[in-house]
């Protein structure tokens, strides 16, 4: 494929007058620039199955109740503060258009930008506002952008063909708690990016076919059971495919590597726990001490730790007697434990 660049974005919508769920409407009527993760396959938060049902318009039996929707209002109402903070530092005019573009040779591909830029050639440039917090400096850490946000970026820079955006992203309280990183347009990886797409919407979306899952298992559980549903005990007992006789077997293979692993672990722990038990003697109740032995300083701690926690006869106790203040502050999550056993039959 031979990328065409003699074109300009097309309006899809003016998205100032539109509701959230209209605007959420449009999304679905191609590729935003924040659905490009999961198609490349690097997204932390969504399968390709669950973008699937999105744009198939298949909703979750399960709300997303780990979304932490407090992070996500605050990065939305934070992006002028952050675009004017980025301003600040660069001396750049940034300024919002309020519409959803489309790709005049590819329409399945949206961009909806936050903010663009007056460069110093003359030219325009995009900007995407982002913010995280301390914990999450790291995927920001030698120059560098997180790479979901990268292919966001360079899908926008292909709907508008737009050859420079760049990336600000606050992790603080302060204008110096500021990552800026700009990105200039690479064709080959646009064309990847733009091949990859097309067979996505072509392929699934069109076509109504489930995309297989290929991601982390944590990722593809947590999407089957928002999709399927909380567990029914009541449910008839089902009689699987014998296609998946070898993923059952690997299991039992894994898991019994595993139990051996963790007796080596064990035994590990309990010698290390010999080498220490005469230092913690001479330690006392301090929680500090060094050795040195003219070469070499050794700094030992051995620092207490505390957990408070509520015992089950009391959880039980507090719900019989005050079952109004065990519902405001006790609430129950699902986990599923899975268990193979295997018996050979004559």
């Amino acid at each position: 494929m031979s990328l065409d660049l003699n074109y300009e974005a097309k309006v899809l919508v003016d998205t100032e007058p539109l509701t959230n769920e209209e605007w959420l409407d449009y999304r679905r009527k191609g590729i935003g620039g924040s659905d490009c993760a999961a198609i490349m396959g690097c997204s932390p938060f969504t399968t390709l199955r669950d973008l699937f049902y999105d744009k198939t318009g298949v909703k979750p039996v399960v709300q997303e109740e780990n979304r932490n929707w407090v992070q996500f209002e605050v990065g939305h109402r934070l992006e002028e503060l952050v675009a004017q903070i980025f301003s600040k530092k660069t001396g750049l005019e940034v300024y919002p258009i309020r519409k959803m573009f489309q790709h005049p040779l590819y329409p399945f591909m949206l961009a909806d930008v936050d903010f663009f830029i007056k460069l110093p050639n003359g030219k325009t440039g995009i900007l995407e506002c982002k913010t995280t917090n301390y914990n999450n400096q790291d995927k920001w850490a030698n120059e560098s952008t997180p790479v979901n946000y990268e292919y966001q970026g360079r899908h926008y820079m292909a709907v508008m063909n737009i050859d420079e955006v760049y990336f600000a992203c606050l992790y603080g309280n302060s204008e110096n708690e500021f990552f800026i990183r700009n990105m200039e347009r690479d064709l080959d990886i646009e064309e990847e990016l733009i091949a990859e797409e097309e067979n996505f919407w072509n392929e699934y979306v069109l076509k109504k076919v489930e995309p297989p899952y290929t991601e982390k298992p944590d990722l593809v559980l947590a999407s089957i059971r928002k999709h399927v549903g909380p567990a029914d005990k009541d449910a008839d007992k089902v009689k699987l495919s014998r296609t998946l006789q070898k993923n059952l077997d690997s299991y039992l293979l894994l898991k019994a590597e595993k139990s051996q692993l963790d007796a080596k672990s064990k035994k590990l722990e309990e010698q290390m726990k010999n080498c220490y038990t005469e230092v913690v003697e001479e330690l006392g109740s301090s929680c500090e001490g060094t050795l040195t032995d003219g070469k070499s300083i050794y700094t030992v701690s051995y620092n207490p730790q505390y957990r408070t926690s509520v015992n089950k006869n009391n959880l039980e106790r507090l719900k019989a007697n005050h079952p109004d203040v065990y519902n405001d502050y006790v609430s129950t999550s699902e986990t599923r434990i899975f268990s193979v056993k295997k018996k050979e039959v004559a």
